[in-house]
């Protein structure tokens, strides 16, 4: 017992260091930049900078777990019946052609899911702490309650497997397209939240920028567009675009949102009625 306790603490302190060389590494590359190129007074110790760094540990430990384990059985038993060779074909496809199907396909599911935490009451009750941020940086990206970021990684990982373009592992070694698509996603959602005031010109109608997350961001009606991580073309087809080519005016949220981390973690299971506003009667304007 006491060596499983001694092993599982092992793995536990492994993943924190793991995280900690991850987090030196995004605040050497995101503090330089919006340093240099801030769309607002470059500020680092913000407000809630302590929670937000707190929720980064949070949400990448325990969601990962809960992830890898509600995919694993059902992705497991379709793979083992492969109907028809399908899983086999596509897990045969060169690794080129994987990762942007693999990209794809996870940006579409994460824009079903997250535009679902917009329309649905219950679960706007949730989002909307990752909305409370009123001011944009890198770390926003990690303010989110976990149900949050589990429904969001469940949208997007879940038709990467189901139409085999992620293969299953049959040890504890992961797919490494699935892992780089993985680091890019991350990667970009750190760069979309960030306070930089960059524009990608014609690449924008291709690949989502901080312009256009700004605005998914912003404390209007129009908080309720721009779904996509990475490919915005999405939410034109679904009509859910908005980029109107100047910068959102203020981020935000009108609800009374808890300012700590166990404040925040607790307020979305309030059973009061009042305690978020119901998104569904925004009038959104696309």
């Amino acid at each position: 017992m006491l060596l499983h306790l001694y092993a599982q603490f092992l793995s536990f302190s492994a993943d924190v260091m793991r995280l900690a060389i991850w987090l030196a590494l995004l605040v050497a590359i995101f503090v330089p930049l919006e340093r240099a190129f801030a769309l607002h007074p470059a500020k680092i110790w913000r407000k809630q900078f302590g929670v937000d760094l707190a929720w980064y540990f949070i949400n990448t430990l325990f969601p990962a777990t809960v992830v890898a384990v509600s995919l694993s059985g059902v992705t497991q038993g379709l793979h083992r019946l492969d109907p028809g060779g399908y899983y086999s074909a596509v897990g045969a496809w060169p690794f080129w052609l994987r990762l942007p199907l693999m990209l794809f396909v996870s940006d579409l599911g994460v824009y079903w899911g997250h535009r679902a935490l917009h329309q649905i009451p219950l679960l706007w009750r949730f989002h909307a702490i990752h909305h409370s941020a009123e001011e944009m940086d890198w770390l926003v990206n990690t303010r989110a309650h976990p149900f949050d970021m589990i429904l969001v990684r469940v949208s997007g990982l879940t038709p990467m497997y189901l139409l085999g373009l992620a293969t299953v592992p049959t040890t504890s070694t992961i797919d490494p397209a699935v892992a780089l698509a993985m680091i890019v996603s991350v990667l970009w959602n750190f760069f979309i939240h960030s306070n930089v005031r960059f524009r990608l010109g014609p690449l924008e109608s291709l690949i989502s920028s901080p312009m256009f997350h700004h605005w998914h961001h912003c404390n209007d009606q129009h908080r309720h567009t721009n779904y996509a991580f990475i490919f915005p073309f999405i939410d034109r087809i679904f009509g859910t675009a908005w980029m109107p080519g100047y910068w959102p005016a203020g981020y935000g949220v009108e609800e009374k949102i808890s300012t700590t981390l166990v404040g925040q973690f607790l307020d979305p299971i309030d059973p009061s009625p009042a305690r978020v506003s119901n998104p569904a009667e925004e009038k959104t304007v696309v």
